[in-house]
């Protein structure tokens, strides 16, 4: 929970950059002139894929909550390229064997969960619903991957390295939130819908690189074993989200929704994940 707190405090203060600003400006203006400008909405929209007008009112504010779960794909090819090349800079072991280069890390997929909720408006014209929305998801997402990798050759100083070359990266999301654009379309009590936008997400990132071996030169034998960590600790990841899926009025402004949503974090490991969630939300 504090963690969670933690992270909308930081959410709330990068809405104070003006680029954040101006989407939040966006959005309220957005949700203002569809509520005043429903009525006057053209006709060719009006029930344009054919059939009756939706009997549910979907039009308004609304609140839920949400439950997923899913799968993170993470991309750690070379994310311990740059530690290892400066704990090897200027060394005849880098320049003769290309040990930071090595392509170390690999693709791993890891299953996680998470709980949340969403907030959002929509704008109705007979069955063509357009709204905003803000889904958040707290959880754990993300994993690591350990690789290692090994060379034997001669130097420039005429030593025979044996060199390990040892990596460890982790990636542990704790909190996902998405501001999105949806549209959709009633189908009496159904509302099926798409939805895009921006994601921002708070995660743990480190990074070891580990180097290792022996140096040999007739009766000389010199051990090393060196080793560094970058570790970004409550670190912003931001990317992008799109999704569809199903909102179902049950009783009043009471509504169930089924979604699959796709994230993509573009950070120091490229991650995507992806969730499936039930949610239960209500329209006021």
């Amino acid at each position: 929970m504090i963690e969670a707190l933690s992270f909308a405090a930081c959410l709330w203060a990068c809405l104070g950059s003006i680029a954040m600003r101006r989407v939040v400006l966006a959005a309220m203006l957005f949700a203002t002139a569809m509520s005043a400008q429903a009525a006057d909405m053209p006709d060719f929209l009006r029930g344009s894929l054919g059939g009756a007008a939706s009997t549910v009112n979907w039009q308004g504010f609304y609140v839920g909550g949400q439950a997923g779960t899913g799968t993170s794909d993470m991309n750690f090819n070379g994310a311990t390229q740059n530690i290892a090349a400066q704990l090897l800079a200027g060394t005849a072991i880098d320049e003769g064997g290309r040990i930071s280069s090595l392509p170390l890390g690999g693709k791993i997929s890891v299953h996680g969960n998470g709980f949340g909720g969403f907030a959002g408006y929509n704008g109705q014209w007979t069955d063509v619903v357009l709204g905003m929305e803000f889904s958040y998801l707290h959880g754990k997402f993300g994993g690591s991957a350990t690789d290692s990798a090994s060379r034997f050759f001669t130097d420039a100083l005429g030593f025979n390295d044996s060199v390990t070359y040892r990596s460890t990266s982790t990636v542990a999301i704790s909190d996902m939130g998405t501001l999105r654009i949806r549209g959709g379309y009633a189908i009496d009590r159904f509302l099926p819908y798409l939805f895009g936008g921006i994601a921002l997400g708070q995660a743990n990132i480190v990074n070891t690189a580990e180097i290792s071996g022996t140096q040999t030169m007739a009766f000389l034998n010199i051990p090393f074993d060196v080793r560094a960590t970058d570790g970004r600790f409550a670190h912003f990841i931001y990317g992008y989200s799109a999704g569809l899926g199903v909102d179902i009025n049950l009783i009043g402004g009471l509504f169930a929704r089924a979604e699959w949503e796709y994230v993509r974090f573009t950070s120091q490991v490229d991650t995507n994940v992806n969730t499936v969630r039930a949610g239960l939300g209500y329209k006021f």
